[in-house]
């Protein structure tokens, strides 16, 4: 994980499906979990949802709070 990541999570839009033009940190974590379990895309969006994935699981999306506010 880089630093700016977790600003490109509250800035990334999926480009794709149910959720597309939602950005990552908006996305349900139920949806974060199929894809961890169907497996996550490759490049970037794959890496920032398996990132966003990791928040979701573990309670801690108040880290990006400070973030959103800033984007």
């Amino acid at each position: 994980m880089q630093p700016e990541d977790l600003q490109k999570i509250c800035a990334f839009e999926m480009p794709f499906g149910k959720y597309k033009g939602r950005v990552i940190a908006d996305l349900p974590g139920n949806y974060l979990t199929w894809f961890a379990r169907e497996g996550f895309p490759k490049g970037e969006l794959g890496r920032l949802l398996g990132l966003m994935h990791e928040i979701d699981h573990n309670g801690l999306t108040d880290l990006l709070k400070p973030l959103r506010k800033s984007t």
